[in-house]
């Protein structure tokens, strides 16, 4: 997600998205690991006490989850939408409307592999802004089109809305409406 997000941001979530506020393009979203995209870690091993004052404040948002199975990405695609890459702009095309990405690591492409794909329903196509590095929605496909590589809304934690630390990176993480406004509604859900 570099440059929008770097190594050791923490977020603010808003977890009443994708319920009861929907999804939008553009939304950089927390989601849990559709099917092994993270690779295994070891469980941190804490005391009862450290466990429960641990779980105690992760619950008022004092500290990250640590359970180290969550990712973020940016939202591209919904339930229905036709996403292509890429035009010949080298642009994506969102049910037949190319997008001009402004949140794209400096020197990125919109993608460097093509697809083609239909975003399954119940389910979101997800991409990092940097591209180039980022094992999105994309490799995970494997080109089912779109089946394997969207991820299900029912693992959608929330949408991240800002950065509160470090103190340095603060910003607020704004969906992009411009980039998504010529989008049509998608015609197949």
């Amino acid at each position: 997600m570099e440059n929008t997000l770097v190594k050791g941001d923490r977020v603010i979530v808003n977890e009443l998205v994708p319920s009861p506020i929907s999804l939008q393009r553009g939304d950089v979203i927390v989601f849990e690991d559709p099917d092994h995209w993270l690779p295994a870690t070891v469980p941190v091993q804490r005391s009862p006490l450290m466990s429960a004052l641990n779980s105690t404040m992760v619950f008022v948002g004092l500290l990250p989850n640590d359970t180290s199975n969550h990712l973020i990405k940016r939202v591209i695609g919904l339930p229905g939408d036709h996403v292509v890459c890429c035009n010949k702009n080298k642009q994506l095309m969102v049910n037949g409307a190319a997008l001009t990405e402004p949140y794209l690591f400096p020197g990125d492409s919109p993608s460097q592999e093509s697809f083609n794909i239909i975003v399954p329903a119940g389910k979101v196509w997800v991409m990092g802004d940097h591209r180039s590095d980022s094992a999105d929605s994309r490799p995970h496909d494997e080109n089912s089109g779109g089946a394997r590589g969207s991820v299900p809304e029912s693992l959608v934690v929330g949408r991240a809305i800002t950065v509160v630390w470090p103190a340095e990176h603060w910003a607020w993480l704004s969906n992009p409406s411009e980039t998504f406004a010529k989008v049509p509604t998608a015609t197949a859900k």
